[in-house]
């Protein structure tokens, strides 16, 4: 589990086939092979660790759900390592297992801060409220508006310094993580999408 307080902006070393080489000291600093880290929100486990790099493996089915196969040698990516069972809880739970992409289509100063609208799914942003919590490319953040298919975060100018998402333009593609807590309450009220199975449908 993660709480999406980014703990350092890596940087990726290497491309290959099914997998990706991220340089990364502070992360690296006590990283063990196996061990979980969140790459731009999503939920890897380190294949490997040298010296101030580690290396993941990427499968299909998380190609397909995120923007990890859009990143190149030299491409800069969020990184958390897992939550300790005595660490601070800053954030809000993050699971890591990305949903989706959206997409920003404004980006605008407000002040200091920066205002960021982000284009989603309508399955997606259903489950996204006002002043709720949202994980964007597994960053923590507070929703400040929403419609059918977008909502708005504030981005202030630390968390702009110290994630990638000081560095995103119009049309990039950042990974999506909903609150957890509100699908499992869909879900437990039987307002889900998924088809009753043959044995609900002869209860």
């Amino acid at each position: 589990m993660f709480t999406g307080i980014v703990e350092e902006v890596g940087a990726v070393a290497a491309v290959r086939e099914g997998g990706l080489r991220i340089a990364a000291p502070l992360v690296c600093a006590d990283l063990r092979i196996g061990d979980s880290v969140s790459v731009n929100g999503v939920c890897l486990t380190a294949v490997a660790v040298e010296g101030d790099a580690f290396e993941v493996d990427t499968v299909p089915e998380t190609l397909r759900r995120s923007n990890l196969g859009e990143l190149r040698p030299e491409s800069q990516v969020n990184l958390e390592r897992a939550l300790r069972a005595d660490g601070r809880f800053g954030g809000h739970i993050v699971q890591g297992h990305v949903e989706g992409v959206g997409t920003i289509d404004l980006v605008e100063p407000d002040g200091e801060a920066t205002v960021v609208r982000v284009r989603a799914s309508a399955d997606l942003a259903r489950y996204i409220v006002k002043k709720g919590f949202v994980a964007v490319d597994g960053t923590s953040l507070t929703v400040v508006d929403r419609g059918p298919d977008w909502f708005t975060f504030t981005l202030i100018p630390f968390s702009a310094a110290h994630t990638v998402l000081g560095s995103k333009h119009r049309g990039d593609r950042v990974n999506l993580e909903t609150d957890v807590l509100a699908k499992y309450v869909e879900r437990l009220f039987g307002r889900d999408d998924v088809p009753p199975t043959a044995a609900d449908q002869r209860r």
